[in-house]
């Protein structure tokens, strides 16, 4: 069996706080941030942005960018959006989530900018 590892996420670090299901992973890049996008599109999800400020990430409240792009397929136009809050929010996590409306839930969510931490 192997043997379970101590990501040593703590409250008292913002930097080794843990959230979504990637972040256990390396960063990921431009193109495997495209490949999600094109799966939460193929899934005929509705994709949204979320941001929040690290040191409340781990609070239920993330703002939303806009409105949530009901039936947007344009993968460059929700990478574009997803852009343009990371800019205009440059210290804080950006979250991009898929909304499944047929479950009525998040399909996927997934942070794709993370801010600053102190």
């Amino acid at each position: 069996m192997s043997e379970v590892i101590d990501y040593k996420s703590r409250l008292s670090d913002p930097g080794s706080r843990k959230f979504e299901t990637f972040s256990y992973l390396p960063s990921l890049d431009q193109d495997q941030i495209r490949k999600q996008v094109e799966y939460i599109v193929k899934k005929g999800w509705n994709p949204a942005v979320e941001h929040t400020e690290p040191e409340f990430l781990m609070s239920n409240y993330w703002y939303m960018w806009k409105l949530p792009m009901f039936g947007e397929t344009d993968v460059d136009r929700i990478l574009a959006e997803a852009e343009a809050c990371h800019k205009a929010n440059p210290n804080n996590h950006v979250r991009l989530i898929g909304y499944n409306n047929f479950n009525q839930s998040q399909g996927t969510a997934m942070v794709i900018y993370r801010g600053k931490t102190v």
